[in-house]
């Protein structure tokens, strides 16, 4: 690895054979490295001068050794340095702990007694990741996928993918429609050593009880009427690999039962045949249902929740990600400007504010859609507030379903609907615009907007 010998590195531990090794390997990767025992010097020194990255040790001397006081640490130097770039070093690498530090703030964590290598690589990603902040973006790219955001909102996705797809914890992706949770679970597999082989996807909201078995555990010749061959399931396609299963929220409660047997078993039985069949696969599931109020309803097993969601990730609504859709459109203009032989369009500052405005239902995918039918449909190379269009159901899935209804009266104008509907909700929250805004659907600022714009 080569970082150009740039930078400078802080390492704060109390082990005297730690910041030796540190120091000893940093050094030529990057201009400065300086280390310090005493964790009570910190904010002092990050007075006197800023870090690109920080690696700070999660144990000092305590009898404790939870891990807590490098918690403490690690927010005393975010609330110095909201941007600073800290990598924890632990002897206690629970995956629990690593998310908890992540949520903190960290941008990642290694145990101890670490890999040079992966340390180093670590290091390497920390510093594009910064300087990817101070261009505006932040990104996750494969060779067959690319997360793109800037929002903080993403950060903490971005942070547990790039954490949790070099093991084999089984993940559930939780969000709603068009939040990009295939995307996830195509980086997730990209970036594992299970990368070289199948990722094979199912969506179960497709399968019937009938078609179940056949498709996720095959067959054998003579199995039934059309069975005119051996078929291997997706679970043996899957071998060695990934298999994601879409949408496992919407299965019945038969179909969790056979499920789970196979993933406490590791072993499927083909229909038409009495012999298990080994599998060595890494799941990953998604969903847009509300899978913990299913499971309290009795309506999806506890004890598979817990079998396939060893780490949890739930991505944010496009409406939380602020400052997303300007990089995301230009994305998409990209893309679909190329693919329709077009010259790359520029984007209006009243386009942008309207697509700012819009509350996005169909999330990602929807913008992405918008985006393609405006390149297609656009008179010239900069993209107009006319040449994006929403249906009234899209605008008005602003109204979440708790909100109180009322009756419209025949022809009532779409924005008088709106209108009342943010007067009652504010009304229900007592005046509460952070409450009001979350159960809209929406950002604060964008419900101000609204507020102005229909003088409540």
């Amino acid at each position: 690895m080569a970082t150009g010998k740039t930078g400078s590195v802080l390492i704060v531990d109390d082990e005297s054979d730690v910041l030796f090794a540190l120091k000893m390997l940093l050094k030529t990767e990057v201009k400065e490295v300086v280390t310090e025992k005493n964790p009570d010097n910190l904010l002092s020194l990050l007075s006197k001068q800023k870090f690109d990255a920080i690696f700070l040790d999660m144990n000092f001397k305590s009898a404790l050794n939870t891990g807590n006081e490098g918690i403490f640490w690690l927010r005393q130097i975010l609330e110095k340095d909201k941007d600073a770039t800290v990598i924890l070093i632990t002897a206690y690498g629970d995956v629990e702990l690593a998310v908890k530090s992540l949520k903190q703030g960290a941008y990642d964590f290694i145990v101890k007694p670490w890999h040079n290598d992966k340390l180093l690589e670590t290091l390497h990603n920390a510093l594009q990741a910064k300087n990817g902040k101070k261009n505006g973006k932040a990104t996750i790219a494969t060779q067959h996928t690319t997360i793109l955001g800037q929002s903080e909102a993403l950060q903490e996705t971005l942070h547990k993918i790039e954490k949790i797809a070099p093991t084999e914890a089984n993940v559930l992706i939780l969000g709603e429609n068009g939040t990009g949770k295939e995307l996830v679970a195509r980086a997730l597999h990209e970036k594992s050593f299970r990368a070289n082989k199948p990722f094979i996807s199912v969506d179960m909201g497709a399968l019937t009880d009938s078609l179940f078995e056949s498709e996720l555990f095959g067959y054998k010749k003579g199995a039934f009427t059309d069975a005119r061959e051996d078929r291997p399931g997706r679970f043996e396609a899957a071998n060695g690999g990934t298999l994601f299963l879409d949408e496992i929220g919407n299965i019945s409660p038969a179909m969790q039962a056979k499920l789970l047997t196979v993933l406490q078993n590791r072993q499927v039985t083909p229909l038409g045949s009495n012999t298990p069949v080994p599998v060595d696969i890494r799941l990953i599931s998604a969903t847009n249902e509300p899978i913990y109020e299913l499971a309290a309803k009795n309506l999806f097993r506890k004890d598979l929740i817990y079998r396939i969601n060893t780490v949890e990730i739930t991505l944010p609504p496009l409406r939380q990600r602020h400052g997303d859709i300007e990089l995301l459109v230009k994305h998409f203009a990209e893309i679909y400007a190329q693919k329709n032989h077009k010259p790359v369009p520029e984007l209006a500052p009243t386009t942008l504010q309207k697509l700012n405005q819009h509350s996005w239902p169909g999330n990602v995918r929807e913008l992405q859609h918008a985006v393609e039918r405006a390149i297609i449909l656009a008179e010239g190379n900069v993209l107009q507030p006319q040449d994006f269009s929403f249906s009234p159901m899209e605008m008005a899935t602003i109204a979440a379903p708790t909100i109180p209804a009322f009756a419209a009266d025949a022809g009532m104008p779409l924005s008088e609907i709106e209108r009342e509907t943010i007067r009652r909700v504010i009304e229900k929250n007592k005046g509460n615009i952070s409450k009001a805004a979350k159960e809209l659907g929406l950002t604060r600022t964008a419900l101000y907007r609204r507020l102005n714009k229909y003088d409540i």
